[in-house]
């Protein structure tokens, strides 16, 4: 392979006669970069830059994922100085972790001339990447997932599943289960997974074996079971041992119910939705310190308490919430009507796609389940308008100590950005922000610091989340977790 960062031309900018000659070179960079982080990735190592994985990704989306530090750090990185440390990393004899790219370089204290100082390199790795301090771990044997339904969330999730399995013994989609809706019925469902409207086209291959009743995702066969119940299932007769069961259909919710599925076989149970009685309702990344092992029936809650939650957290730690409403602006789902129709809830009946509908939400009662300090200090609604994916939540909270916007929004960026938080929460200063730019978004939520309002003790804070695939991405944190998954990020976090 070319060592193109010992190129005398390559070696600063300022040698680079045009902007246009200057992106070439870069290009040139971004492309030896892909078989080096495939390589990596199948070795148990996520290459990323600022959340983004870089895995499976194009030389543009490579190029896009280095301009995008520009908005955070106010400088342009360059595949220049990232190239080096890369290339550096692959001589180091590492176990499973992701490492973010981004962070890594502008961090480095002479990262504008990296592709001078090769010795100094290999000490910056060694100090950020420090051995001794990583306490990543995986299952002896790659975990068996069943999803219960196959709806948005459970079409996302499979494609998630199937394009993170690392070196290949992380986790394996074994099953779905559905109810038989017809003749077609695998080769309409292998239709919706391979293209969604709003997330595109899947990054895969699906293959379906209609006699075997089987989809063949990325080479994996994925079994289809069609049932009415769990009652119906028994998995150890499929070749299916104590999987973990995603019950996606949102139709039951409470432990009486979930049971079914470890009755079946099931060894834990995840239901994307909030759970009634006691079960315990787990946002990733704020409260997913409280599982034990004996949980067996586990709730990922709402993509809104998810989205919420974390920012609620962080700004209650920080600053103290005496009280505060919070509004949902939200996308509209397939529980409400295309067109006028009898609904059973109050006002869904009315036409989803011609109309703001005002409607409660559960997610602000759910908070208090994650954050218990916040129990009684909150009001919430809802209003349901005709997007169809990504919703907003707007935050109206007093504190207990003044604070201006400047620093309020140093705060938040440094939070999403350095903190134990970066995984879940997403930050963009952008002027020019609507709903369509934060579609596939992997945050649980992103904070929009133009409109954010401070004033004395009261702020608003404005917070996009893509209601389907960041809160995927939730569930699939939660589930990686369950299924002691645990990878060290570098580099760690500043606290």
């Amino acid at each position: 392979m070319a060592d193109l960062t010992k190129n005398p031309d390559l070696r600063s900018r300022e040698k680079v006669d045009d902007y246009f000659g200057d992106w070439k070179w870069r290009e040139g960079l971004a492309e030896l970069m892909v078989p080096i982080i495939g390589r990596l990735y199948r070795n148990g190592i996520n290459i990323m830059i600022y959340g983004k994985s870089l895995v499976n990704v194009s030389p543009v989306d490579i190029m896009s994922a280095h301009r995008f530090v520009r908005q955070i750090e106010g400088n342009e990185l360059s595949e220049l100085e990232t190239f080096p440390l890369l290339e550096h990393i692959t001589t180091m004899d590492l176990p499973d972790c992701e490492i973010d790219l981004g962070e890594l370089t502008m961090r480095c204290p002479f990262f504008k001339d990296l592709p001078n100082k090769p010795n100094e390199i290999d000490a910056y790795l060694r100090d950020q990447l420090n051995i001794s301090s990583i306490k990543s771990s995986r299952p002896d044997k790659p975990q068996d997932i069943v999803l219960y339904g196959f709806g948005r969330i459970g079409r996302l999730l499979a494609r998630m599943l199937v394009q993170t399995t690392g070196p290949g013994n992380y986790f394996r989609l074994r099953a779905v289960v559905v109810r038989k809706g017809g003749h077609n019925d695998l080769v309409k469902r292998a239709s919706l997974l391979r293209r969604d409207s709003v997330h595109g086209r899947f990054n895969g291959t699906i293959r379906v074996d209609v006699e075997n009743e089987q989809f063949v995702i990325n080479g994996n066969p994925v079994q289809f079971i069609y049932a009415n119940s769990p009652s119906e299932i028994e998995y150890s007769k499929l070749n299916i041992k104590d999987p973990i069961v995603i019950d996606n259909t949102g139709i039951w919710k409470d432990e009486e119910s979930l049971s079914q599925h470890l009755n079946c076989g099931a060894s834990k149970v995840i239901v994307t939705a909030p759970a009634k009685g006691n079960i315990r309702n787990v946002v990733f990344g704020v409260n997913d310190s409280a599982l034990n092992n004996s949980d067996k029936i586990i709730s990922a809650a709402s993509c809104t308490t998810n989205a919420i939650v974390p920012v609620l957290k962080l700004i209650s730690d920080k600053f103290g919430i005496d009280s505060g409403h919070i509004e949902t602006v939200h996308a509209y789902t397939n529980d409400q009507n295309l067109i006028d129709n009898y609904h059973k809830g109050d006002r869904r009946g009315r036409s989803a796609p011609l109309n703001m509908v005002i409607t409660s939400t559960g997610a602000v009662k759910a908070v208090t389940k994650a954050i218990p300090e916040l129990k009684g200090k909150l009001t919430g609604n809802a209003i349901r308008v005709p997007t169809p994916n990504v919703s907003l939540a707007v935050l109206v909270l007093n504190l207990r100590a003044s604070i201006d916007k400047d620093n309020l929004n140093i705060f938040l960026k440094t939070s999403a950005f350095e903190s134990k938080y970066r995984e879940i929460i997403g930050y963009t200063n952008s002027h020019e922000a609507v709903s369509t730019d934060f579609y596939s978004s992997p945050f649980a939520t992103i904070i929009d610091s133009q409109a954010t309002i401070a004033e004395g003790k009261q702020i608003t804070l404005y917070c996009w989340y893509d209601n389907e695939f960041g809160y995927s991405k939730q569930v699939l944190n939660l589930t990686k977790k369950i299924s002691s998954i645990e990878l060290t990020r570098f580099p760690l976090p500043i606290e």
